[in-house]
C-alpha cells in the first residue's frame, strides 16, 4: 500500500422516471492495468437520476478507500453536472446534492482526486451495474454480486465497439450482436437531459403492436398546422423558454442543474427556467433500441387523448384550470366537439370514455359518447391544474400583478401559482398516479381521456421521459388528438401529438 498506486473510480446511476426508481453503480480499476479490483451497486428505491449518480460517486470512492487508503483517485463518469460541480467549476445549487457532494468530497483529499467526464459509451460498466440494481429492486432483491454479469458486459462491449482493422465487414455484424445481447440481458439505458437537470430516465419506446388505430404510421398526423393556441390551462405553452433543448447525456455540452444557465427572455417576458427539480414519477422502463425486436408484450392499454374544444377564454389565452369558474364549451367549441365525434367515430376503435370532471370536458365527451353509444366515466385526477389567484387572467395580468410568484412558477415545477393553486410537479404525481390506474383497469383496450393541457402534456412528458421544461415545447390545441400506448412491462409509446387533422 503505497501512495504511488492510482485507482480509476468509474460510476453512475439512474433512475427509472427521474425521481423512480433509481439505483447506482461503480467500479474499481488498477489504473495501470485495467483489472477491476471492486464493483458496488445500489437499489436506493424512489430518486432522482443525478441524487443516484452522486451516490454511485460515493459508494466508488468508499470502495477505493478500503482497497487504498493512500492512492490517487481518478474520477470517470458521463455525468456533466456532477464532474463540474465535483471540480469546482460548477455551483451546487440543489439542497439534496449539497450533502452527497460534501461527503463525497470529505472520502479523500481535494488533492488527491480529479475528475473527467466520460461519453456514457466509456462508462459501460457502472452503467450495468446500476441497471442490475434496479432490476434486482424490482423485484424485491438486493443486487448480489455473484450474480453480476457488468464486468463481462463491459468487456464485450468494449471488444465490439474497437476500431476494426479496414475492410474488416465482421465489426458491424459484432456491434449488432452486442446491441441484441444487450437487449436479451434486459439492460435499462438511463438518459439525461440537459438544463435545467441532468437527469435520466430508463425509457425506451415499444415498436408499435399494430393495434390499428393511433398506430405508429400515424404519428404523420401529428405535424397538422394547430387551430388554437392553448388558453393557459396548463403551463402556458406561448412561453416556451429558448436556448436549452433537450439532449442526451453523451452531449458534454450541455448546462445542467448547478451551472449558471444562459439567460434569455421568454417570448419577451425576461424570464428564463433555471435550476428546475427533475421530473415526476413514471414507472420503471426497460428500454429497447429503436427497431430491434422485442418480446410480445401483447396488446397495450392505448389512451387517446382528447382535449375538450374551445371555451370563451381560450382564444384570450387566459389562465383556466380546475380552481375557477368552470367554463362551458363556446359555440366554436360545440362545433369543434362535434367534428372530433364524427372522426372517433368513423375510425370506430373508441371502446371506453373516462373525462375530467369539469364542464368544457364534460361537453366534449358526451359529444362523442352520443356518437358511439358509450357511456362516460368520471376521473377526478383528470382534471386541469388549479392556478389559483391566476385564474381568468392572461400572462401579461399576471405578470404586471404577481411578478415574483410568475418568476418562481416559470423557474421551477414545484413553485404553485398565487394563492394555493398547483405546482406542475403536484399535477404531475396526480397524473401519474391516474395513468397508473388507468392503465390497470384497461390492459389491452383503447380507451378516450377527455381532459386539458397539462395532464395530456404531463402524460406524454412521462412517457417520453422527458424534463418538465418539455412542457413548455409542445403546442396542444384545443380539441387535439394525441395517443399514448402502455404496454405491460411499464414501457410506453407515444403514437400521436396534437392531430387537428378533423377541424379542417
Amino acid at each position: 500500500m503505497t501512495s504511488a498506486r492510482e485507482l480509476v473510480v468509474e460510476a453512475d446511476g439512474g433512475s427509472r422516471g427521474n425521481p423512480g426508481p433509481a439505483g447506482y453503480g461503480a467500479v474499481v480499476l488498477d489504473a495501470a492495468t485495467g483489472e477491476t479490483l471492486a464493483e458496488a451497486a445500489e437499489y436506493i428505491g424512489v430518486a432522482t437520476n443525478n441524487v443516484a449518480e452522486y451516490k454511485g460517486l460515493v459508494a466508488g470512492l468508499k470502495a477505493a478507500r478500503e482497497l487504498f487508503p493512500d492512492a490517487t483517485v481518478h474520477v470517470r463518469m458521463d455525468s456533466k453536472l456532477v464532474v463540474e460541480q465535483m471540480s469546482g467549476r460548477w455551483k451546487i445549487k440543489h439542497p439534496d446534492m449539497k450533502p452527497l457532494a460534501a461527503e463525497a468530497g470529505r472520502i479523500f483529499p481535494a488533492g488527491r482526486v480529479r475528475y473527467e467526464w466520460i461519453p456514457r459509451e466509456r462508462n459501460k460498466h457502472a452503467d450495468r451495474l446500476a441497471n442490475e440494481a434496479m432490476d434486482a429492486g424490482r423485484l424485491g432483491r438486493r443486487w448480489e454480486p455473484s450474480g453480476s454479469t457488468a464486468a463481462l458486459d463491459a468487456s464485450a462491449a468494449r471488444n465490439a465497439s474497437a476500431p476494426p482493422p479496414p475492410g474488416d465487414a465482421r465489426a458491424g455484424a459484432a456491434r449488432a450482436r452486442a446491441a441484441l445481447s444487450t437487449t436479451a440481458a434486459g439492460t435499462s439505458t438511463s438518459t439525461s437531459t440537459s438544463a435545467p437537470t441532468d437527469t435520466g430516465a430508463g425509457a425506451g419506446a415499444r415498436p408499435a403492436a399494430g393495434d390499428g388505430l393511433f398506430a405508429a404510421e400515424e404519428a404523420t398526423a401529428a405535424s397538422s398546422t394547430p387551430t388554437a393556441s392553448g388558453d393557459f390551462e396548463a403551463e402556458a405553452g406561448a412561453l416556451a423558454p429558448t436556448g436549452q433543448a433537450a439532449r442526451t447525456r453523451t452531449d458534454p455540452g450541455r448546462a445542467p442543474t448547478g451551472a449558471e444557465p444562459d439567460r434569455g427572455a421568454a417570448n419577451g417576458t425576461g424570464a428564463t427556467r433555471s435550476d428546475a427539480p427533475a421530473p415526476v414519477s413514471v414507472q420503471p422502463r426497460d428500454a429497447s433500441p429503436q427497431g430491434w425486436a422485442a418480446p410480445d408484450m401483447g396488446a397495450p392499454a392505448t389512451f387517446v387523448l382528447l382535449r375538450h374544444g374551445e371555451t370563451a377564454l381560450t382564444p384570450e389565452k387566459r389562465f383556466s384550470g380546475s380552481g375557477g369558474t368552470d367554463p362551458e364549451l363556446s359555440a366554436a367549441g360545440l362545433r369543434q366537439a362535434e367534428a372530433v365525434a364524427a372522426a372517433l367515430a368513423a375510425r370506430g376503435t373508441i371502446q371506453e370514455i373516462v373525462s375530467s370532471p369539469l364542464t368544457r370536458c364534460r361537453q366534449t365527451a358526451a359529444a362523442v359518447a352520443a356518437r358511439l353509444g358509450l357511456d362516460v366515466r368520471i376521473e377526478q385526477g383528470l382534471r386541469e391544474t388549479d392556478f389559483g389567484a391566476w385564474e381568468g387572467l392572461t400572462f401579461g395580468e399576471v405578470r404586471e400583478r404577481y411578478p415574483e410568484d410568475l418568476d418562481a412558477w416559470l423557474a421551477s415545477p414545484k413553485a404553485a401559482p398565487t394563492g394555493g393553486g398547483e405546482s406542475f410537479a403536484t399535477v404531475a404525481r396526480r397524473v401519474a398516479a391516474t395513468r397508473d390506474r388507468l392503465t390497470a383497469a384497461h390492459a389491452g383496450r383503447t380507451v378516450l381521456l377527455v381532459t386539458h393541457v397539462t395532464p395530456i402534456k404531463t402524460l406524454v412528458r412521462l412517457a417520453l421521459g422527458a424534463p418538465p421544461e418539455s412542457l413548455f415545447r409542445m403546442e396542444l390545441s384545443a380539441a387535439s388528438i394525441s395517443a399514448v400506448a402502455y404496454y405491460a412491462d411499464g414501457n410506453a409509446s407515444v403514437r400521436l401529438l396534437n392531430d387537428t387533422s378533423h377541424l379542417r
